[in-house]
């Protein structure tokens, strides 16, 4: 039998240009590194803990200067080019490194001084609900009726894994900043990436912040003070710099341009389950009802969300 040939029609310019953008596919290696980057971002919260004595200005400086050099490093090793911003490109990546950097660490900072911390893990754990919706916007797609409806589910489930503590209006302000600077850090990347990739957004944002971060240490600290850190705050603060940095910006913005933000958006919900983890490792102790009813339904709206439709059947 011979195949059957068939001739597309022929499809209009107006047609093409009214159609919606089809949202990218979520293909398991492409979800893996963005797992694996809100997992090491989990991994900070306990590692941060060595550093609530240290100057937060400079310690960060020193972090993401570290982090930009290793990076670079990294892309020549690998030879990857990075491309040097032009234009608009420069307000995109500079508001990266504004919110999802430095801004981010001051809400947060600021934040536990009014509120318990699990307000402020809360407040970004909402992140997937602010991707899902203003994300495929800003990629040129209508919002994914599945991930509007598993964004809630993942917030459910993080807010029983972290609890919800004790606020004032102060902290209720801090953290709906630490919730903006969340989404800003993933949002604000969408129209650059397809040009930078993960490497040059990453590699951009991390040495932005740290030049912004440094500004900040001169004017409100001072950088002498780094002499009085410890081995162990210095070890935290190269994990932070190296694995939370460098190697998790590059994982998380490689699964935002493969699956789009929206999807990757529900990864989030990941960080708090490591937290969770981490916190046992580090002897805090078997997590009760509340926690373990939360990773279940932090596990149930990931699934949910992720899963692929059925394809239609070709007409």
């Amino acid at each position: 039998m011979e195949p059957l040939t068939t001739h597309p029609a022929p499809v209009s310019a107006s047609a093409s240009a009214s159609a919606p953008v089809a949202a990218p596919s979520a293909a398991p290696r492409d979800l893996v590194p963005g797992i694996a980057g809100m997992a090491l971002v989990g991994s900070s919260v306990t590692v941060s803990r060595s550093l609530v004595d240290a100057p937060l200005f400079a310690t960060q400086a020193v972090r993401y200067a570290a982090a930009a050099l290793i990076l670079f490093a990294l892309a020549r090793a690998a030879r990857v080019p990075v491309r040097r911003p032009r234009g608009r490109e420069w307000l995109w990546l500079a508001g990266i490194a504004a919110t999802g950097l430095v801004l981010f660490n001051v809400a947060v900072v600021r934040g536990v001084a009014h509120a318990e911390p699990a307000v402020i893990a809360v407040a970004v754990a909402s992140v997937p609900v602010l991707l899902g919706v203003i994300g495929p916007f800003l990629e040129g797609r209508r919002p994914s009726r599945r991930i509007l409806l598993a964004a809630p589910v993942v917030v459910a489930g993080a807010v029983l894994v972290e609890g919800t503590g004790r606020t004032d209006a102060a902290g209720v302000a801090w953290a709906a900043l630490a919730l903006g600077c969340e989404a800003g850090f993933t949002l604000l990347a969408v129209p650059v990436l397809r040009r930078h990739g993960a490497w040059g957004v990453s590699l951009h944002a991390v040495w932005l912040g740290a030049v912004m971060l440094a500004g900040l240490t001169l004017l409100c600290e001072r950088p002498a003070d780094l002499a009085e850190l410890g081995p162990r705050q210095w070890a935290a603060a190269g994990y932070l710099a190296v694995m939370v940095t460098a190697v998790a910006f590059l994982l998380w913005y490689r699964t935002v341009a493969a699956v789009g933000s929206g999807r990757a958006g529900l990864l989030t919900g990941v960080a708090p389950l490591a937290a969770a983890g981490g916190g046992v490792c580090a002897g805090g102790g078997v997590p009760g009802p509340a926690v373990w009813l939360g990773l279940a339904v932090v596990v149930a709206g990931l699934a949910a969300g992720l899963r692929e439709p059925a394809a239609r059947p070709a007409p």
